[in-house]
């Protein structure tokens, strides 16, 4: 396991800043109002050849009894509890507040190591104010400026010297990336906490409550896995707030970094243009995609319903005929340990290699089983194809002339190498070359 950091702070300190300035790249989003950040919030990071995990939390109000703030603090009391290291944030230019002697109470009786960083010092000189902190009891502050990377190093130099011995440090690839994408309030969240068996994302009937893409680290049966839960993405003309565009954004780029994306539909609504446009997202950037239809439990069901509701998913998602579909309720767990057999074989085949020679035979095959087209006398030639990648699976087929090659045959060639191969949940990628190119 990694060792696990954690950034806690009243809200407005500048967590989500310092988070984005460590782990190098704008995961959290910023924006300067108190409550932005909700959910816990985990990405990697490294400093000096040492990967750890980063956890990015709302800001604790301890005073506040309204539904959603007690959330984000039971949020932060969690992180709290599941990290090694602790960073916690202050303001370095408002001083003290009642806020943060109350958490730095709240962390003192976590028993673990916490490092006082006192944001938002842009100067090189260090303010008489600093010193005022001492009076936490949390020993001495590290004088840092996230909005202009000022001291980070030092305080990575802080972090790292004490992680635990028996942490793993060291670069790990074979992790799974799956993000869970779809319109606000079908399931997402709700789905993550039945995989992962706790309150891990916050859930709220309110359509938005999630904001970021959200990242949770798990295990499963000797694999390992990244969860990605993401902000609903909505149409453009109902996108208003600021702070939700950005949730939009994170979304997309949720897709870009993940291997596997299951869509979440709620089977109360029927599939919509918003779902297929969202599908569309993951389809264009080449991801293994399954279909998870929600809520199935609340429908009126007869021997037909299922077929009914199939027929409609293939038609509205008629581009992704390749991508499974599984009928689940995230709020009773019913099959949704389909999800993660579904994970792994959509997954192997996003990853799957076949060899030049077993490619050509299946070439070959299907080159006499269906003659290639002709075009004013000159018949379309194959010479021989080879696999040149995966994530997802991309071939490259060497013919005597592009002008030659049709979409039909190209569709036909591509359903010929499914039949043999399978490569299902995910696109596969054909690229057509004249010899000699």
């Amino acid at each position: 396991m990694r060792p696990i950091v954690c950034i806690v702070g009243r809200p407005n300190v500048g967590k989500s800043t310092l988070f984005n300035r460590i782990v190098g790249r704008r995961i959290a989003i910023t924006e300067n109002k108190p409550g932005v950040t909700r959910d816990r919030i985990y990405a990697e990071a490294e400093w000096l050849n040492k990967y750890f995990i980063l956890i990015d939390t709302g800001g604790i109000e301890p005073y506040s009894d309204d539904t959603i703030l007690s959330q984000i603090r039971r949020q932060a009391e969690v992180a709290i509890g599941t990290a090694d290291v602790i960073l916690f944030v202050v303001d370095g230019l408002d001083g003290i507040t009642a806020s943060d002697r109350e958490i730095a109470n709240m962390l003192r009786k976590s028993g673990k190591k916490v490092i006082l960083v006192c944001n938002k010092i842009d100067t090189p000189k260090t303010p008489h104010e600093i010193y005022e902190f001492y009076e936490l009891g949390l020993g001495d502050p590290i004088v840092v400026s996230a909005g202009q990377s000022l001291g980070l190093g030092d305080l990575l130099d802080e972090v790292v010297e004490n992680f635990p011995e028996d942490k793993d440090t060291e670069y790990d690839e074979d992790v799974i990336k799956v993000a869970v994408i779809g319109k606000p309030n079908a399931g997402k969240s709700s789905l993550i906490n039945c995989i992962l068996g706790e309150e891990r994302v916050i859930v709220s009937d309110i359509p938005g409550t999630t904001r970021d893409a959200i990242d949770t680290y798990f295990e499963y049966q000797d694999d390992k896995y990244v969860f990605i839960d993401t902000a609903g993405i909505r149409r453009k003309r109902n996108i208003d707030e600021n702070i939700e565009k950005y949730s939009v954004i994170r979304s997309l780029t949720a897709i870009d970094r993940s291997d596997v994306c299951i869509l979440i539909i709620d089977a109360t609504q029927g599939v919509t243009e918003q779902d297929a446009k969202i599908a569309g997202h993951a389809y264009e950037r080449g991801k293994a995609l399954i279909i998870a239809i929600n809520k199935w439990d609340l429908i009126d069901k007869s021997d037909k319903t299922y077929l009914e509701f199939e027929k409609e998913v293939r038609n509205v998602l008629s581009f992704v005929t390749y991508a499974p579909i599984v009928l689940i309720s995230a709020k009773t767990g019913k099959r949704v340990n389909k999800v993660f057999a579904l994970i792994k074989e959509v997954y192997s085949s996003y990853t799957k290699r076949i060899s030049t020679g077993i490619f050509n035979d299946i070439l070959n095959e299907a080159v006499i089983l269906n003659q290639p087209p002709t075009d004013k006398g000159r018949r379309l030639k194959i010479y021989y194809g080879t696999q040149v990648g995966i994530k997802p699976p991309k071939f490259v087929i060497f013919i005597n002339d592009r002008e030659l090659s049709h979409f039909s045959y190209e569709r036909y060639l591509e359903n010929q190498i499914r039949q043999n191969f399978g490569f299902e949940g995910t696109p596969i990628q054909l690229e057509f070359k004249e010899k000699g190119d």
